[in-house]
């Protein structure tokens, strides 16, 4: 094969490879006994949701602040199974990088930061109740006015703050049960510190239902609102 050749067979499969990779799809490489399985998946950083947890106080969510940042819009995943299972081997948990995750695709965004406040967590020796989220917006979602205003370096935290309406509410979610009259179990003690059946050929008979509860987080929604529907508004 010439030197031509190559280069030409090269381009294809390097252009097939991208069609692969914008489309979303896996590409799968095999060599021997390595496979190599590369993944592209769309992100949506722009859905103005986020979730703090129900024991957090919904009133106590504050304007922080808004700046112009870049957030990233594909994710990468590349498996090398080969090395993955190298690194089981070696490691009982296996490796952090497998898959190696990378975030690409970057795109232009308008981060919008809150604070709350909450129960502090276990793990911080300070025992902090503070608390911060935030939630991104595209340049094209924020009326031409209020770019203006965001623009400029000195604009009051308040003033800010009244570009963005928030909403909070808290969903139910569908949670698996033990149904406790459909239920047989079998009568037993401790022994060792396990359950042990006083009728060893005693067999229990759970049966489960699904039910409707207050789901464990709470969902602020922010919503833009323009310069000129203020004005209207307050007229």
């Amino acid at each position: 094969m010439t030197t031509l050749n190559r280069v030409l067979v090269a381009t294809a499969v390097t252009a097939l490879c991208a069609v692969f990779a914008t489309a979303g799809e896996t590409a799968q490489k095999s060599h021997g006994s390595q496979s190599i399985v590369v993944k592209v998946e769309a992100l949506n950083p722009f859905t103005h949701l986020a979730s703090i947890p129900e024991s957090s106080d919904p009133s106590s969510v504050r304007f922080e602040g808004v700046k112009m940042v870049k957030v990233s819009t594909e994710s990468k995943s590349t498996m090398d199974a080969h090395a993955c299972e190298e690194a089981a081997r070696v490691e009982p948990g296996g490796s952090m990088y497998c898959p190696y995750t990378q975030l690409q695709s970057p795109a232009p965004a308008y981060e919008v930061t809150y604070s709350y406040r909450g129960q502090p967590i276990p793990s911080d020796e300070y025992g902090s109740s503070y608390f911060t989220f935030s939630v991104y917006f595209r340049p094209d979602e924020l009326s031409p006015d209020v770019w203006m205003r965001l623009s400029k370096h000195r604009l009051a935290k308040a003033d800010a703050a009244g570009f963005f309406d928030v909403t909070t509410y808290r969903d139910t979610v569908q949670e698996v049960v033990i149904d406790e009259a459909a239920s047989t179990f079998c009568s037993g003690n401790f022994v060792d510190g396990l359950w042990t059946h006083t009728d060893s050929g005693c067999a229990d008979r759970i049966s489960t239902k699904t039910i409707t509860v207050p789901s464990s987080y709470i969902t602020v929604k922010v919503d833009p609102v323009s310069t000129v529907f203020r004005a209207s508004a307050a007229e």
